[in-house]
């Protein structure tokens, strides 16, 4: 895989004013694909800082310390999805901000295969706070569901984050 071939992003946070960052959150994130062509994606229902919102996400998490995001990224769907996968390769960096928390989030997206699905492995908060559930679309589903999210500030800045890998996925198979 070239370097060239990676999609790199830097975005920013238009929806709340900056004051300042006080960390980096490195974050494992993945457009997960089965033999049919579907997609996997969490929805989070939530009601907290950022307001109340029904969002679209990829499937993922914080990188632990001393884990790669390679490793971190298989943890985190067989958390978060269920699934064992495999990596078939990464998209991409997106450099994103949460102004509203402090944060500089950096997530690295990977292109992965379901192998199989089994039970999950939430936290509490992702059940009780974020109520996670598992969505399986297409690439056209998925579009239209992040931009029908979009209409929340939280949704806007996940949909300018996750939308561009998504598209650069769709190009990455069709070639």
């Amino acid at each position: 895989m070239a370097e060239n071939d990676l999609l790199y992003l830097e975005l920013q946070d238009n929806e709340w004013e900056f004051t300042f960052t006080d960390h980096d959150r490195p974050i494992a994130r993945a457009i997960v694909i089965d033999d049919e062509g579907f997609l996997y994606f969490v929805r989070a229902h939530r009601n907290d800082d950022f307001g109340e919102a029904t969002l679209i996400e990829t499937s993922g998490g914080g990188v632990e310390k001393g884990e790669k995001p390679e490793d971190a990224i298989i943890r985190e769907l067989r958390e978060e999805l269920g699934a064992e996968t495999e990596i078939i390769r990464q998209i991409g960096v997106v450099s994103d901000y949460y102004n509203l928390i402090h944060r500089h989030n950096i997530n690295h997206y990977f292109l992965c295969r379901v192998k199989s699905f089994g039970e999950k492995n939430l936290t509490p908060d992702e059940i009780s706070e974020f109520h996670l559930s598992t969505l399986r679309l297409t690439f056209d589903e998925a579009e239209k569901e992040y931009e029908t999210r979009a209409g929340t500030r939280i949704g806007r800045l996940i949909r300018n984050r996750e939308l561009p890998i998504l598209r650069r996925t769709k190009e990455i198979l069709n070639k």
